[in-house]
């Protein structure tokens, strides 16, 4: 079994042209699903049934996982399977027909215009590691990119005399990103002070480096920012994600129009971007209850 899953995970990287982290949440998904069958004694593929991979997702739901979980791996498995049956190696998807557990949506919490500026003024800038921080905060809110491009960002995608950022998203897709002159600012600092500190007398494509000139990984920066939001006093939950919320849910506020945001955000469908039109709605509904006499 592991090794059509070999067969698939290959597949995806040569002829879909996946990132990796979504290679990576197939792989872990898939051998979870192949390692759960094995103790149910089952060795190949071609005796993998419907009931195998109901009975797979309600061992997941008695693990308290979310639906969204369940629902990302049973998409995990519909496609695994989808492979193999173009590969002849089965006669028929036994995923196909099942039915994906509703999921409840949910409002993406953002911060508001004060926590942001809270948040953006936490990082020591007085040593190099603050420093890079503050610009990679900076960057986060000036152009709501995803924290996997942030630190996969290098040195020639920043274009700051233009005044964009060339960004490359999901599957590789590529798109132009203007920046504010606040991040330019903090942009420009960094690189001609903080970086070449962190770098020493090394070299790097990269933007973002950690102190052994090493690009800035994406759990580390995680951790960084969980840190500075500590610190900051914020409340909410603190991720590189609340960033990206709060720049969308700002611009529709302010009157951007859903298109552009669609575009910037880097959404493939508009309907993923119309979430943020529903938390500016909601806001202007705390907002009316507040302070209107009546409400």
């Amino acid at each position: 079994m592991h090794q059509s899953l070999d067969r698939f995970l290959h597949y995806l990287v040569v002829e879909k042209g996946l990132s990796r982290n979504t290679i990576e949440a197939y792989s872990h998904g898939l051998c979870r699903f192949l390692n759960h069958l094995r103790a149910k004694g089952l060795e190949e593929v071609g005796e993998i049934t419907k009931l195998d991979i109901r009975e797979f997702l309600l061992f997941l739901k008695k693990k308290r996982l979310s639906s969204k979980t369940l629902a990302r791996n049973l998409v995990s498995i519909r496609v695994f399977l989808r492979f193999l049956n173009e590969e002849g190696v089965l006669s028929a998807n036994p995923a196909e027909e099942i039915e994906s557990p509703k999921i409840a949506k949910t409002l993406p919490e953002i911060l508001s215009l004060e926590e942001v500026e809270t948040l953006l003024e936490e990082p020591d800038i007085q040593i190099p590691q603050g420093m890079r921080d503050r610009a990679m905060l900076e960057m986060l809110y000036a152009t709501g990119m995803r924290v996997s491009e942030l630190t996969r960002l290098q040195v020639n995608h920043l274009h700051l005399e233009a005044g964009y950022v060339l960004l490359y998203g999901k599957g590789s897709k590529e798109r132009i990103v203007p920046i504010g002159n606040e991040a330019m600012q903090w942009a420009r600092r960094y690189m001609g002070e903080a970086r070449k500190r962190l770098l020493k007398k090394g070299e790097s494509p990269f933007l973002f480096v950690n102190r052994s000139g090493k690009p800035m990984g994406r759990q580390h920066f995680w951790k960084s920012i969980k840190t500075h939001g500590r610190r900051a006093g914020i409340k909410k939950r603190i991720a590189p994600h609340l960033l990206r919320h709060s720049f969308a849910s700002h611009l529709l506020e302010r009157g951007a129009d859903l298109r552009s945001v669609q575009l910037m955000l880097g959404h493939v469908d508009i309907s993923t971007t119309q979430i943020y039109t529903h938390v500016a709605g909601e806001r202007l509904k705390k907002i009316h209850q507040q302070y209107h006499p009546r409400g």
